[in-house]
C-alpha cells in the first residue's frame, strides 16, 4: 500500500483531524470519552487518556479500551466516507499501554454506499435506556447486525432461555455489588448526573426517572434521572453477547470497533441499542456470561436490541468534549 508521505498536501492533515473529531462522537462507558488523538502529516495516532479512566469499575482498562475501539472505528469510517483508504496498525507500540492504534491513508478511493450510510448514522446514534416496544426485531435486521460485528472480527451470540434468566440474575447481582462498593458508587456518582467534568458524563435527562420495566435490569445508577420511561416493557428485546477469542487489550480494542459497527448498522435499520456493561465489570458475573459462550470466546459486552416506540421523544444527546481537548497536532510525543 502506498502511504501518503510527509510534505504532501495539507488536506491529509485536515482529513486526519476531521477523522479524530468524528472519533470523539463514539460511545464510551459513562461517556468518559477516554481517548486522545495526535494528528499530523504522517498519520493519526490514537491513545488512551487515563485521566478519564474508571479505576474502580474498570481496573484492567477493558471498558476504556472498548470505548477507544469504538472511536477508532468512527475515525476509520470518517476517512473511508471522505474517500480515503485507511490502514490501521493496532497496539502499534508495545512500550506503551496508552498507544492503541496508528492510522495512515493511501491514495483516494471511492467510498462505498455502505460507508456513506453508516457515516450518516454517527450523529443519529444514541443510547436509549427506555423500554423497547412490543414488536419483534426482524430476523433479517439481526442477521445484518451480527454480520457487521463479524466484519470487525467479533462474534455476537444471541441469548435465549434459560440464558436470559441467568443474565437477569447476573445483571441484578452486578447492580447490587456496584452500589454496595462505596468507591465504585462514588465513581459513578461523579460521572453520572453529578459533578462530572464539563461536557463529559451522563446527564440526568439521559437517566430514567424510575427503573424501566424489563426482564433484564439495566444499570442502577443509585438515583433517579429525569428521562421519562413510559409504561412499556422490553419483552420483545433481543440480547446479545459481544465476544472475542481472547480477553486481552487487542481483543478489547477490536470489540470496540465491532460495537461501533453493529450499533451504527442497527441505527441504520431502525433498531435501538442499549449496552449493558455492569455485568462485565464484576468478575463473578462476567464468568456467568463466559459459560454461556461454551468455550467459544470471552464476553466483552452485553447489548440489548429492540424497536423504539414511534411516538417516543428523542433522547437528548450526551455532551462532548471540545476538539482541542481530544485532538492535538503532531509531532507525536514518545512514551
Amino acid at each position: 500500500m502506498n502511504q501518503v508521505q510527509t510534505g504532501q498536501s495539507d488536506d491529509i492533515v485536515q482529513a486526519y483531524q476531521h477523522a479524530a473529531e468524528v472519533g470523539g462522537r463514539a460511545p464510551s462507558v459513562h461517556n468518559t470519552q477516554p481517548w486522545l488523538w495526535y494528528a499530523g502529516r504522517t498519520g493519526l495516532e490514537l491513545r488512551a487518556d487515563r485521566s478519564r479512566h474508571l479505576p474502580t469499575a474498570d481496573p484492567d482498562g477493558r471498558l476504556l479500551t472498548i470505548s477507544c475501539g469504538a472511536a477508532l472505528h468512527h475515525a476509520r469510517l470518517a476517512l473511508s466516507a471522505a474517500g480515503w483508504a485507511p490502514h490501521v496498525a493496532r497496539l502499534h507500540d508495545p512500550r506503551s499501554d496508552d498507544r492503541l492504534a496508528w492510522i495512515t491513508v493511501a491514495e483516494h478511493a471511492a467510498p462505498s454506499a455502505q460507508d456513506r450510510r453508516l457515516f450518516e448514522e454517527i450523529d443519529i446514534r444514541h443510547t436509549d435506556r427506555r423500554p423497547t416496544v412490543e414488536l419483534p426485531v426482524p430476523a433479517e435486521a439481526l442477521a445484518l447486525i451480527r454480520q457487521a460485528a463479524a466484519d470487525e472480527g467479533a462474534g455476537l451470540h444471541w441469548l435465549g432461555q434459560p440464558d436470559l434468566d441467568d443474565l437477569a440474575v447476573a445483571a441484578a447481582r452486578a447492580n447490587e455489588i456496584g452500589l454496595a462498593d462505596l468507591d465504585q458508587r462514588a465513581e459513578m456518582d461523579y460521572w453520572v448526573g453529578g459533578r462530572r467534568p464539563a461536557r463529559t458524563g451522563v446527564p440526568s435527562d439521559a437517566v430514567p426517572e424510575r427503573a424501566p420495566q424489563t426482564d433484564v435490569p439495566g444499570r442502577d445508577f443509585g438515583h433517579p434521572g429525569t428521562l421519562g420511561v413510559g409504561e412499556g416493557h422490553a419483552r420483545s428485546a433481543v440480547y446479545g453477547l459481544l465476544y472475542r477469542p481472547g480477553d486481552g487489550p487487542e481483543d478489547w480494542l477490536r470489540a470496540g470497533e465491532a460495537l461501533s459497527a453493529c450499533w451504527l448498522k442497527a441505527t441504520d435499520l431502525g433498531v435501538a441499542v442499549l449496552p449493558l456493561s455492569s455485568v462485565i465489570e464484576v468478575p463473578a458475573t462476567r464468568e456467568v456470561l463466559r459459560r454461556m459462550l461454551s468455550g467459544v470466546g470471552h464476553p466483552l459486552l452485553v447489548l440489548r436490541f429492540g424497536l423504539a416506540g414511534p411516538d417516543q421523544a428523542p433522547v437528548p444527546g450526551t455532551p462532548r468534549l471540545p476538539t482541542e481537548r481530544v485532538v492535538r497536532p503532531g509531532p507525536f510525543p514518545q512514551p
